[in-house]
């Protein structure tokens, strides 16, 4: 057995995070990472003491994009970035300049709270459908933006 880089080690822990995520549309995980040590983690899952997507299904809400492309968006939970941010905001760990690593790509919204919270590098497993404007945002903060595998992840309703 090969011991992994960091990078597949930390990638490893976000599948196991991933696992506890409450929303089957995107089993998403997260950990921030700084100096080789976990900060923090996150999944996707209803707000603390909310009904969860497993328990009583989604909420989804109809997006339009600009090109007239439609997408559906569950709107019950939280992401596993913003889960993870707000858990170290929430003990008082700060996480400028640190790592983040997920599932995929994150949305604009939680790459505005990632490029706010200081975190200078996301590592993804996958692409996102939707990543377009993360990646342009990302590139004019300057934070480095490493996606593992140049693949779209894939889930229902998407």
């Amino acid at each position: 057995m090969t011991r992994p880089s960091w990078d597949e080690y930390f990638m490893q822990i976000v599948d196991a995070v991933a696992k506890r995520a409450t929303c089957d549309r995107g089993r998403s995980g997260a950990i921030i990472v700084k100096d080789k040590q976990i900060l923090s983690t996150g999944y996707v899952g209803a707000p603390s003491g909310l009904p969860h997507c497993d328990d009583v299904g989604h909420l989804l809400m109809k997006h339009i994009d600009e090109d007239g492309k439609e997408s559906m968006h569950c709107v019950r939970t939280t992401h596993a970035e913003q889960n993870a941010i707000v858990q170290a905001a929430k003990h008082g760990v700060a996480i400028n300049g640190a790592t983040l690593y997920c599932t995929m790509e994150p949305c604009l919204a939680c790459a505005k709270m990632i490029i706010n919270a200081g975190i200078k590098r996301v590592v993804c497993k996958k692409r996102y459908h939707a990543g377009k404007l993360t990646r342009e945002f990302f590139k004019q903060a300057g934070v480095k933006l490493e996606v593992l595998q140049d693949e779209v992840m894939e889930y229902d309703n998407q």
